[in-house]
């Protein structure tokens, strides 16, 4: 299954399990463990960087303006409810990427080995890690609103979700199985409890 650096950052807001939700960058350690699990993240090398309060509070602001914009993406259908009252203005969320992405200058490097197709990297004149972390994941997002995954962005509507995912295919509703599942399940409850008060069945 295809991943996408930007949806996995919208992500770390996610349903607890308990019917809550949890923030997977609510501390250092956390934030810390979280860009560990990221491969997608060739800017940073490992062991290069050690997260702080204020990288963590870096990322939280680059992942409140990809939520706002993946909101105005899915519009006119619901975005995540998990912070549809208090999502950053759309302008502001694309100012800020924009300058988080502005802020490391990068240059295309062409590598060509005598055996071998030609490949392309990133030079990068930038030294802060913490710089190249938040410029990388901003780019990330840019790449995947204007991509064709974009256009297939959903936000699950199953019962205590909040995700937002990529839809792979026509018919496909929710983010996961077990959504869907939860779904059906509320949907078939609606359904009993209205034939038992004698109204008309759900949609």
């Amino acid at each position: 299954m295809e991943r996408w650096l930007a949806l996995e950052l919208a992500g770390t807001i996610r349903h607890d399990g308990e019917g809550g939700v949890t923030d997977d960058l609510a501390t250092v350690r956390g934030t810390m463990h979280w860009i560990q699990e990221q491969a997608d993240l060739p800017a940073v090398p490992a062991g290069d960087l050690a997260a702080d309060e204020s990288l963590r509070l870096g990322i939280i602001e680059l992942r409140k303006a990809v939520r706002a914009l993946f909101a105005r993406l899915v519009c006119p259908a619901p975005p995540s409810p998990a912070d549809a009252h208090r999502l950053m203005p759309a302008d502001q969320a694309m100012a800020h990427l924009n300058a988080a992405a502005a802020r490391e200058p990068v240059a295309p490097q062409l590598d060509w080995p005598v055996e071998g197709a030609p490949t392309a990297r990133l030079l990068s004149t930038q030294s802060d890690p913490r710089v190249r972390l938040l410029a990388a994941l901003a780019r990330a997002a840019i790449e995947f609103l204007t991509g064709p995954q974009g256009a297939q962005l959903r936000s699950c509507t199953a019962p205590r979700c909040v995700r937002y995912f990529v839809k792979s295919h026509g018919r496909q509703e929710w983010c996961k199985p077990s959504c869907g599942n939860r779904a059906r399940a509320a949907r078939h409850y609606r359904r009993q409890r209205t034939a038992a008060e004698g109204g008309p069945a759900p949609s």
